[in-house]
């Protein structure tokens, strides 16, 4: 809030302050970076589920919740917010979701407090009764300026009631020590003044000290409310042949402040990985690496560099908590570069990826201006396709439009064929069926998307276990235990073959399940968020080999 806006205010009173708390909030994204909300498709019993969740602008404040059923016959569902901190006992009864049409139903969910969060979803119908859990992160995370109308508004509607209240207070000085039967005399006059002044002194006192407590409480808001992404120092060194990046989380100011404070030994593995850090040359974004580094110590995780050409990075890497919060923390890295040998050493990872690809072709400060990405026709709609690494090619199925447009949901499928052009069979990568990055050209929005949507499955994971458990406030382990216990898992992962370690992650995540009718194709539901040019990375398996394929896309903002 502007301090030439603070002294626009002097006459509000302290009814008007919940509308003036409302309109210093906005919505933004925490777990990604640009892209807000939760998106969740799948299937639960004879239920298949499209669910949409856009946080609020305000905390305490209202979500909205959007649930298209797909396939099932539901009477009615039922939403309710779930947090980490109180579980299961804490959490209020369930709101009535409102049939909007067919197949569709809304309603807004209040948020009350800060924290890791989760609203869930309770279906009844004659297909049976079933519970979904959708992860959603409820913090502040933006200061909105108020508009000057509603300012101006407000300063005036002050004013009036403060020379309401100066004049009120005067006359009661004046008329309650005249008797009725007295003649008006030069002293009422001055009783009156008297009784005006020493009420626009005690107006003004209180009026100076409610402003104080004001700036006091924005502060507050701005240095503890406020959601800040956790900071982290990076590095790229040489090592062992190759470049090591070091990624080192900044606890400057954990003390201080609980807002940055992060239970950094409660790191829970996502599909597998402590983190999944993804990078992306800038400009032409044309370079691509998909990576797990590892975790030396609680504060520091670890990647070898694979052959990339020399340049600058946008770093994006995932992490989530025992709590279910999760994060997404940004750099930007040099890299110096290095061609691939015959002797370079193997990924610090084993599930590492990446590739080289065409620039996207966008010159700098030219995102507005459109281009097209469709080479060919699918079942009548545009459609693209790009040749993979084994020979085969991946297609871009049944996009409904050259250009798209932002806020509107979609689901983006892709389609895997050999040489000859038939179907090839997919195999898991990291327990599912496929993953996907997407990025705005100039790296202001980033998403890491599953089959199931824009979630973590270790978050959901956590959050069902809270529900399942009945204590009222949730007791962590000890921080050295768990993280050890934590370390392990993720080494014993790392030595399995392929399909003993995948059989392992699904039954970890049993909640994640989506299963395509045809087994070359994976699907992602998506709502780009504004407009611009964006490219988006597919990711799958095929025989043992992690194949990469590359979409450019515009996105325009809808026609009203």
């Amino acid at each position: 809030m502007s301090t030439s806006k603070n002294r626009a205010l002097p006459g509000l009173l302290t009814g008007l302050l919940v509308l003036l708390h409302a309109l210093i909030l906005a919505p933004a994204a925490s777990a990604h970076v640009g892209s807000s909300g939760v998106i969740v498709q799948k299937q639960v019993g004879a239920y298949r589920l499209l669910v949409s969740v856009q946080p609020p602008d305000v905390v305490p404040g209202t979500a909205k919740v959007t649930v298209y059923v797909e396939q099932g016959r539901v009477a009615q569902i039922g939403a309710r917010p779930v947090y980490f901190r109180s579980g299961d006992e804490g959490a209020p009864t369930h709101d009535i979701l409102t049939r909007v049409e067919n197949g569709r139903y809304e309603g807004d969910l209040w948020l009350m407090d800060s924290g890791s969060s989760s609203v869930e979803l309770e279906l009844n119908g004659p297909d049976g009764k079933q519970t979904v859990v959708v992860p959603v992160m409820s913090v502040a995370t933006a200061v909105r300026d108020m508009p000057e109308g509603t300012g101006i508004g407000l300063a005036l509607m002050g004013l009036l009631l403060v020379v309401m209240m100066i004049t009120i207070i005067g006359a009661s000085n004046a008329d309650g020590i005249t008797k009725p039967d007295q003649a008006a005399s030069a002293g009422l006059g001055r009783r009156r003044l008297v009784g005006m002044g020493a009420g626009a002194l005690v107006l003004a006192l209180l009026l100076t000290g409610w402003r104080s407590w004001w700036t006091s409480e924005v502060e507050v808001y701005k240095d503890q409310q406020l959601y800040r992404p956790t900071s982290i120092l990076t590095s790229v060194a040489p090592a062992n042949g190759t470049q090591r990046l070091s990624i080192r989380i900044d606890t400057t100011g954990f003390g201080q402040n609980w807002q940055k404070k992060r239970l950094l030994s409660y790191v829970l593995p996502d599909h597998g990985k402590l983190m999944h850090t993804f990078l992306v040359r800038m400009p032409g974004l044309d370079a691509f690496a998909h990576l797990h580094p590892s975790r030396r110590d609680s504060l520091t995780y670890e990647a070898s560099i694979p052959a990339l050409p020399a340049g600058r990075y946008l770093l994006y890497s995932d992490i989530v908590f025992r709590s279910g919060f999760t994060e997404t923390l940004t750099d930007t890295i040099d890299i110096a570069g290095s061609a691939p040998t015959a002797s370079a050493p193997a990924p610090s990872d084993p599930d590492d990826s990446w590739l080289v690809a065409n620039p996207m072709g966008i010159k700098a400060g030219a995102e507005g201006v459109p281009h097209l990405d469709n080479n060919m026709v699918v079942c009548g709609k545009p459609g693209a396709s790009m040749k993979l690494t084994d020979g085969s090619s991946m297609i871009w199925m049944d996009k409904p439009q050259s250009v798209l447009d932002a806020g509107k949901l979609y689901t983006l499928k892709f389609a895997v064929a050999d040489a000859q052009g038939k179907a090839v069979a997919l195999e898991p990568y990291l327990g599912m069926s496929g993953h996907a990055a997407i990025l705005r050209s100039d790296g202001t929005v980033y998403i890491h998307l599953h089959p199931v949507g824009t979630y973590s499955m270790a978050a959901e994971g956590s959050f069902v276990g809270r529900l399942a458990d009945t204590a009222r406030t949730f007791r962590y382990p000890d921080a050295n235990q768990f993280r050890d216990s934590i370390d392990r898992y993720v080494a014993r992962l790392n030595t399995l073959p392929d399909a003993e370690k995948n059989k392992l992650l699904m039954a970890g995540m049993p909640a994640m399940d989506h299963k395509m009718a045809v087994n070359n194709m994976v699907e992602f539901p998506y709502a780009f968020p504004r407009a611009g040019h964006y490219r988006i990375w597919v990711q799958v398996k095929r025989n043992g080999q992690v194949l990469t394929g590359v979409f450019d896309t515009e996105v325009k903002e809808p026609l009203l």
